[in-house]
């Protein structure tokens, strides 16, 4: 899967510069200096985690400068910790405060996805369980907060709507007939997709694996009936995925009742943000910007 376009990423920089700078640019900066002034900046980090990112923090910086040297001295996927140079940087001093803020925007929050994704793999490797993103994600930011979730370690669900079949709670209201026929059916339509089915009780469960999905969505499922269907999708050879309130602290249960997968929707919705920092070392010497 490719995750980093450097076409879709510009016009979200695009739209974050100009959030940002608006029709004027940055006042207090063009006040100070003119483009001419050179300037060294680091780029450090202030708690541990999970580097993601590296490609985008580079391009917004070279959206103001092409000519602005960005060393990434940290790779996508690589534990930070804190104190830790991320990047050094030489160039204008007026294009690196002018892209400080958006740059750091798209870095902290990419890095808070994958520092939050690698705490939950870490928390189930004694297991065969592997995490799952899902679609709750930023509007237009889904690809860039995938790539984050397989840096932190995860494995990324469907991209959208259009690339796999997952039939819910909604679609089986709305269908006339049995959870097995209804999988035949999507058998003979697209029989080019994965298939995957969400259910909500064992008796659904029961009902569809006649009809022979890829995979079963568990959904808020009690450990004790995970437990049951998984020896019941076990002997079915039908993969197994849990979702609903998965934290920190019952992940491990979870994936010790022996399932595939488990989706998480907090990696991208609620994953805090990481605190990384911007500091000038030419001509502000050891004087920190809050911007």
């Amino acid at each position: 899967m490719t995750y980093y376009d450097a076409t879709s990423a510009q016009h979200l920089i695009d739209l974050a510069l100009h959030e940002d700078l608006g029709h004027v640019g940055d006042v207090t900066s063009d006040c100070l200096w003119d483009e001419s002034v050179q300037g060294h900046a680091v780029l450090h980090a202030k708690s541990n985690g999970v580097w993601c990112g590296a490609d985008l923090f580079r391009q917004v910086f070279h959206t103001l400068d092409a000519k602005l040297n960005v060393q990434l001295s940290a790779l996508d996927g690589k534990h930070f910790k804190a104190g830790d140079i991320l990047a050094d940087m030489h160039g204008s001093l007026g294009a690196i405060l002018k892209g400080e803020r958006t740059a750091l925007n798209f870095a902290g929050h990419l890095c808070g996805i994958a520092t939050l994704t690698r705490q939950f793999v870490d928390r189930i490797a004694h297991t065969h369980t592997r995490i799952l993103d899902t679609r709750k994600t930023l509007p237009g930011y889904r690809a860039l907060e995938k790539m984050a979730v397989h840096c932190g370690g995860g494995l990324n669900h469907r991209m959208g709507l259009h690339d796999a079949v997952l039939v819910k709670e909604n679609h089986i209201a709305g269908f006339k007939g049995t959870l097995s026929e209804l999988v035949q059916m999507y058998r003979i339509k697209r029989p080019d997709l994965t298939i995957e089915v969400e259910v909500e009780t064992l008796a659904q469960l029961q009902e569809l694996i006649p009809g022979q999905p890829n995979r079963v969505l568990l959904d808020h499922f009690s450990l004790e009936d995970m437990r049951s269907a998984v020896a019941l999708c076990r002997l079915a050879g039908i993969q197994v995925e849990a979702s609903g309130n998965m934290t920190l602290d019952r992940i491990a249960a979870v994936a010790e009742t022996g399932v595939d997968f488990i989706s998480v929707g907090a990696l991208t919705h609620s994953a805090p943000v990481s605190d990384l920092s911007l500091q000038i070392k030419t001509n502000l010497e050891n004087t920190e910007l809050s911007i």
